[in-house]
């Protein structure tokens, strides 16, 4: 089991990234602001403008430290890591399976069966904490239509079938996120999901969220020696991490669907700590720290594994289920148990 570790978050704009003495040293203006022991770090994210250093980025592949860069607002730029780490044998495995039409579409009900059903456990939850009847009538409504689409995943006719199952639940659930919405500003508000670009302030941080998981969840799969690119359910193109999406699916509501409407309705977030231009939304520099740092607290909180049941930290569940993955693979598990949300 990969141990959880820190993630150092560059967020302040012409920052200098440089190693000294086992230490990951950050300079702004010329003066040191901060220096980290390499030792507790497992990836370091720069946000922007960041320069690193070339012995640090030697360093960070000798370490297997992850070095992502990103725009501002969260988009992904690039990855520098060191060799793959894991057997040949899983990757020759994990390939194969990939082109068997009947494997992919199996492994693939199992992300999706994960990702319904937490969708499902989401709206049942917040339809418990609702005291307007009429809103939580329309939460169970929308509850039932999902658990009764997750049982056409049961026996997967394909992927084009899935995929058009997941829309379906996808449209249910997104069709109600207003109502599980309270923010303090009555301007704020989900409306529909939209991605490229986020067309709103939920959409932004949700986007910002998803961003996040799905780095998590490629570092995962690297850890345990599979290609975050050769996934199933999601289509192969180059330079995109399918089987990190492919995986991610079953975690969105949970970990950051949950945690975008926690932020909103405790007033964590306000109108005022977004800008958009030419409709696209993003988060101010104060506001992603906002969202950083809540990521990270929830990160360390502590849950039941449904299947290992076990007691980890949240920070974990992308490694446990980038193991369960490569258990499957093995053949060591005659299923992939999806993470559902109790």
């Amino acid at each position: 089991m990969k141990p959880l570790q820190n993630t150092l978050y560059v967020t302040t704009q012409d920052s200098y990234l440089f190693w000294e003495n086992e230490c990951i040293a950050i300079k702004v203006g010329g003066q040191e602001k901060v220096r980290v022991p390499a030792h507790a770090l497992e990836s370091i994210f720069c946000f922007g403008n960041a320069t690193v250093s070339t012995p640090l980025i030697r360093f960070c592949g000798e370490r297997g430290i992850g070095l992502t860069f990103l725009s501002e607002n969260g988009r992904f730029y690039g990855r520098i890591h060191g060799p793959v780490s894991g057997n040949v044998l899983l990757r020759q495995k994990q390939f194969i399976s990939a082109s068997d039409p009947i494997f992919a579409a199996r492994i693939s009900s199992r992300f999706l069966t994960g990702k319904l059903l937490n969708e499902k456990n989401m709206l049942l939850r917040k339809a418990r904490d609702i005291q307007d009847s009429d809103v939580s009538g329309q939460l169970r409504e929308k509850a039932q239509e999902i658990a009764a689409l997750s049982q056409d995943l049961t026996q997967p006719a394909g992927l084009d079938s899935l995929r058009g199952t997941e829309g379906a639940a996808a449209n249910a659930y997104f069709s109600c996120f207003d109502l599980m919405l309270k923010a303090k500003d009555p301007g704020l508000r989900f409306e529909v999901r939209s991605r490229r670009p986020p067309k709103n302030e939920v959409n932004a941080v949700l986007s910002f969220l998803y961003m996040l998981l799905k780095n998590d969840m490629q570092s995962a799969l690297e850890a345990v020696g599979l290609d975050p690119a050769c996934g199933y359910l999601h289509t192969l193109r180059p330079g995109r991490p399918a089987l990190a999406l492919d995986l991610m699916e079953e975690l969105r509501a949970p970990l950051c669907d949950r945690l975008a409407l926690s932020l909103f309705n405790k007033g964590q977030l306000r109108k005022k700590d977004f800008s958009s231009e030419l409709g696209e939304y993003a988060l101010s520099d104060s506001a992603r720290k906002t969202v950083l740092s809540a990521w990270q607290s929830r990160k360390r909180e502590v849950v039941q594994h449904p299947f290992l049941k076990e007691r980890i930290e949240i920070g974990l569940i992308p490694f446990v289920q980038a193991q369960m993955t490569a258990r499957y693979l093995r053949g060591d598990l005659d299923d992939y148990p999806p993470f559902i949300w109790r």
